[in-house]
């Protein structure tokens, strides 16, 4: 019995590192970009996910093939994790990156159920969203992305920036991780209903989103980046298929 405890508590200390979550994010940018591409080969405006669409514009200030700088970018940053990991990638464990996806799946099933459950008691859920008049293709495509750049904006980006602000605000660090969590949850939700896909505002949508961004946020604080973007993919997904 000490043994499984054991295991379990090495495998979470293990995964809720830079190098898992970097190592098991990859997958989602490649699998994205590649169905992008798949999707609308041709096509002059191609549809992206609006962090996405953000990045890029920024990295066309300094040159126009977008797709290169994001890739020259992401190697940059995969050296940083590789050298500041260095001591811990002779203990990495592949099979790890499978349990995580199981547990992702899990995380993104059991919010899907108790969320929907308590926004639907308190209000009919009625709505309809651009996305739905693209492909199947380009929705599977964004549903990646979304894990993805937004878990990197939202999560990694803004959580910690105001955690930075709030815990030099705040004289108790509870309050200061009360006040990041729920604002971050706050812009999350908002966020959905800009740009021309952006979704119709109804309150019930608005709630859903906030409670999965409260979720989300304690994920990415609990498990890291990587689980945090899987856990969003995989929700979007059996969105799609379901």
């Amino acid at each position: 019995m000490s043994n499984i405890r054991e295991s379990i508590k090495h495998y979470f200390s293990s995964t809720h590192t830079l190098l898992y979550s970097y190592l098991i994010s990859l997958p989602l940018l490649l699998l994205y970009e590649v169905l992008i591409f798949l999707a609308q080969p041709d096509s002059e405006q191609v549809v992206r996910i609006s962090v996405d669409v953000w990045i890029k514009t920024l990295f066309s200030y300094i040159g126009k093939d977008v797709l290169s700088i994001t890739l020259i970018l992401v190697a940059l940053v995969g050296m940083f994790v590789l050298y500041r990991e260095r001591k811990k990638l002779s203990s990495l464990k592949m099979s790890y990156f499978f349990t995580m996806l199981i547990e992702a799946s899990f995380y993104a099933f059991f919010l899907a159920l108790l969320i929907n459950t308590t926004v639907s008691g308190l209000l009919q859920i009625i709505q309809t969203s651009p996305i739905e008049s693209l492909t199947t293709l380009q929705q599977l495509a964004l549903s990646l992305g979304a894990g993805l750049y937004e878990e990197l904006f939202f999560r990694v980006i803004l959580v910690s920036a105001l955690l930075f602000i709030f815990k030099k605000t705040f004289a108790k660090q509870s309050i200061a991780f009360a006040s990041a969590i729920l604002l971050a949850a706050l812009i999350f939700s908002l966020a959905h209903y800009l740009g021309a896909l952006g979704d119709p505002f109804t309150l019930g949508s608005f709630l859903f989103r906030f409670l999965f961004g409260l979720a989300l946020n304690a994920i990415y604080l609990w498990r890291g980046f990587g689980m945090a973007a899987w856990t969003h993919a995989i929700y979007d997904l059996m969105v799609i298929v379901y």
